[in-house]
């Protein structure tokens, strides 16, 4: 299966993803008390779904019947476009259109040309859509290793990318890419020293209840007041760990016309964020990822900072 490999590759590249790795599923060994650990400490916050189906997060082959390996993406979504002044801030991410449809699309037509030239593969796609960890797959598939903030590092793309993959069911080498890859982040703890809510409670551990991430996205509840002061104008997200970052010092940004700074958010005021209404909120954050705080979650977000 090594053109599969490098068949994979080229079409992962056409389709403008910035680097691909794989991994055959019987050579992944996953340090799964870890995950246990965060479970058992309430780390997932009310994110619910994370204590479901633990079995497949531990055992990727029970992705799909007879899975055997996983190709991983990654995809640029760093930019130097900036919201306009004195305004609120939402994550990079979310400045164009919703990632997981637009990867979507790119890995549904890689699974067409594959399932129809290497007949009987059979294929399952992942956009933070299964029960899988995409961070540990990467860093064993060698694209990065996991930093202090959690969120994978590489070399080129820093952090500020998406992770999305290709469950197969063929076994893609004999000789696997996975590895343990090296850790550059050495003594620094600028991430989480940046961090104004201290949600990384160690190095590599997240707590999700003190995630500005978590609470203006997941969150369905009150934001607590004692983070009051704390959230530097973030309504949607957050990027202070990733700014702190020096691996994130010097990107290139992303190529991709879809994840482009929307002119309707970039052109927002404060005022404008202050009294948007429901029939502005659906019409402005149409296919963006914003949609998913729904408008009373980014109402709340933008009252808790008045």
């Amino acid at each position: 299966m090594d053109n599969l490999i490098s068949v994979v590759r080229k079409l992962a590249l056409d389709e403008g993803f910035d680097d691909v790795g794989y991994i055959n599923i019987e050579s992944l060994e996953f340090n799964n008390e870890k995950l246990d650990e965060w479970l058992d400490n309430g780390f997932n916050a009310s994110m619910q779904y994370m204590n479901r189906n633990v079995d497949i997060r531990k055992d990727p082959s029970k992705l799909i019947d007879g899975a055997k390996s996983v190709f991983i993406f990654l995809q640029n979504y760093y930019t130097d476009e900036r919201l306009t002044n004195n305004t609120y801030k939402i994550s990079k991410y979310a400045y164009g259109k919703d990632y997981h449809k637009v990867l979507r699309k790119k890995l549904k037509r890689i699974c067409k040309h594959i399932e129809e030239n290497y007949k009987p593969l059979t294929t399952r796609i992942f956009v933070d859509s299964a029960p899988i960890m995409e961070k540990a797959l990467a860093q064993k598939a060698n694209l990065g290793w996991i930093g202090k903030n959690s969120l994978l590092i590489n070399k080129k793309l820093g952090s500020y990318f998406f992770i999305c993959g290709i469950a197969t069911n063929v076994e893609l080498t004999k000789t696997t890419s996975a590895k343990e890859p090296k850790n550059y982040c050495g003594s620094c703890t600028n991430c989480i020293d940046a961090c104004p809510t201290k949600a990384i409670t160690s190095p590599y551990v997240i707590d999700s209840n003190k995630c500005i991430s978590f609470l203006t996205i997941e969150n369905k509840e009150n934001i607590p007041e004692k983070f009051k002061g704390k959230y530097s104008n973030w309504i949607f997200g957050c990027d202070i760990c990733q700014q702190a970052c020096p691996w994130n010092k010097k990107l290139k940004p992303h190529k991709e016309p879809d994840f482009k700074l929307s002119d309707k958010i970039k052109n927002m005021s404060a005022h404008d964020w202050e009294n948007i209404d429901e029939e502005d909120f659906n019409a402005i954050f149409e296919g963006s990822a914003i949609k998913r705080a729904k408008f009373e979650g980014l109402k709340r977000n933008i009252d808790y900072l008045r």
